[in-house]
């Protein structure tokens, strides 16, 4: 038997986080014995929250959850190219999850394409449980801004921040 842990990185925007996101956070606990959710700062994608508030409601969500007590997950923003970070933070998997068909070719090519970068790195798929395959950040944000209830996508403290911004975007 080795010592040696197994160290993962589940990269992505968060914006916000999701129960779809804890889902695969609390599954990927299973697989790896310390895992890092990073938050990817990613301006370009124009995100709703800030990375500081991304990785606040992160790790109010973990705790809120009981993922973050009862497994070894830390929380971390990051700016640079993907295998340079996992290799950075001494990890040896990357973590993605996948919601529907559509998402396995870009995630399949990005695989690949971080693996002729680092082949030491494993990228491991895990499937959004039948619970979470629809929820999207994205889905989240549309429906909220249009008063939809959002109270079963997200934990109590993103749905407060987000009504919180959608009331702010409202009296604008």
């Amino acid at each position: 038997m080795t010592d040696k842990k197994h160290v993962g990185v589940y990269p992505g925007t968060f914006d916000p986080v999701t129960t779809g996101h804890l889902d695969i956070i609390y599954r990927a606990t299973r697989v790896v014995d310390h895992l890092i959710v990073a938050v990817a700062v990613n301006a370009g994608k124009g995100p709703m929250f800030s990375c500081d508030e991304r990785v606040d409601m992160l790790r109010e969500s973990l705790q809120e959850s009981g993922i973050g007590a009862r497994n070894s997950v830390e929380v971390m923003a990051f700016g640079s190219l993907l295998v340079n970070y996992a290799k950075e933070v001494g990890a040896t998997v990357i973590v993605r999850g996948l919601r529907a068909v559509s998402d396995f070719e870009y995630e399949f090519q990005m695989a690949g394409m971080n693996a002729r970068l680092d082949n030491s790195i494993e990228t491991v798929f895990l499937m959004a449980s039948e619970r979470s395959h629809f929820i999207s950040s994205r889905f989240v944000k549309e429906i909220g801004r249009l008063d939809g209830d959002i109270s079963s996508f997200v934990t109590p403290s993103v749905h407060q921040r987000l009504i919180h911004r959608f009331g702010e975007s409202h009296e604008s």
